[in-house]
């Protein structure tokens, strides 16, 4: 989805580009199948015609054949490593996708499918510090894909033009030109803020209050919550594994490097 499209009067361009949704970036385009074009495409005129509207039925969408097929192209275009399973995309592969695909799709249709623990990885930064990354497992990464397919152009519709973050075909740099074009047009003051540990500390609380202004299907509201709580699990310099509980325990944190983790940020825009 071309987000610059939804705070005008046209419909979104859903052609995708498969850029990662996990913090890097890849040169691969996917495109969006039709049937999933044509959710999009409803779910957002819907979303734009109607502010105050709250969907009720999504979740089914979350576990349609095509969603999750699709989903899984976006995860295995991202790429990255393994979850807590230790299964792969070559595992996969090796298994038989369909088969794979229609695991996780009855899990989801029988509301039996539970997150694994999230792996937490961590990843050097430029200052010397490192950033802890969580790493789903495979299966959770492509649940919390097919959600943002059906979620994403809904709250699409309620953002600003000049809202960039965590917008697809957006990027920092695209923001400093606005602040460039604003500066040279006679705009003299510039705020600059950063919020520290931001992700650790988000309350679920008041996320979830943020997604049910426009969602109030039940099985996808607890959908997000599961994601939210996932247990982080992560191995010390011996070799040990050890599992944490905190994000469910003190209600706040999400996961940065899940899937869904952009679009609980863009939510939260939109309030």
């Amino acid at each position: 989805m071309k987000p610059g499209n939804a705070g005008g009067g046209k419909g979104p361009q859903l052609k995708a580009d498969a850029r990662s949704d996990e913090d890097g970036g890849i040169d691969v385009s996917l495109t969006t199948p039709a049937s999933v074009q044509k959710l999009q495409t409803a779910l957002h005129a819907k979303a734009k015609e109607s502010p105050s509207f709250r969907f009720y039925a999504l979740y089914d969408k979350v576990y349609r054949k095509d969603v999750l097929a699709f989903a899984y192209k976006r995860c295995k275009a991202n790429g990255g490593v393994a979850g807590v399973d230790g299964q792969t995309f070559e595992d996969i592969e090796a298994y038989g996708v369909e088969r794979w695909l229609d695991e996780l799709m009855q899990e989801l249709e029988n509301r039996t499918y539970q997150p694994l623990p999230v792996r937490r990885v961590y990843i050097p930064k430029p200052d010397g510090k490192q950033r802890p990354l969580g790493v789903p497992a495979i299966r959770d990464r492509v649940g919390e894909m097919a959600a943002v397919l059906v979620l994403e152009p809904i709250f699409e519709a309620d953002l600003q033009p000049e809202q960039y973050a965590y917008r697809r075909d957006r990027s920092p740099l695209d923001a400093v030109r606005h602040v460039h074009k604003l500066i040279n047009t006679g705009h003299g003051k510039i705020v600059e803020g950063d919020l520290s540990s931001y992700f650790d500390t988000i309350p679920h609380s008041e996320l979830l209050k943020s997604v049910a202004r426009r969602v109030v299907d039940g099985a996808m509201l607890h959908l997000i919550k599961m994601w939210l709580e996932a247990p982080v699990e992560e191995m010390d310099e011996h070799g040990n594994k050890h599992r944490s509980t905190r994000n469910r325990d003190e209600g706040r944190g999400t996961p940065q490097g899940s899937p869904i983790t952009p679009l609980t940020q863009k939510v939260i825009l939109t309030v």
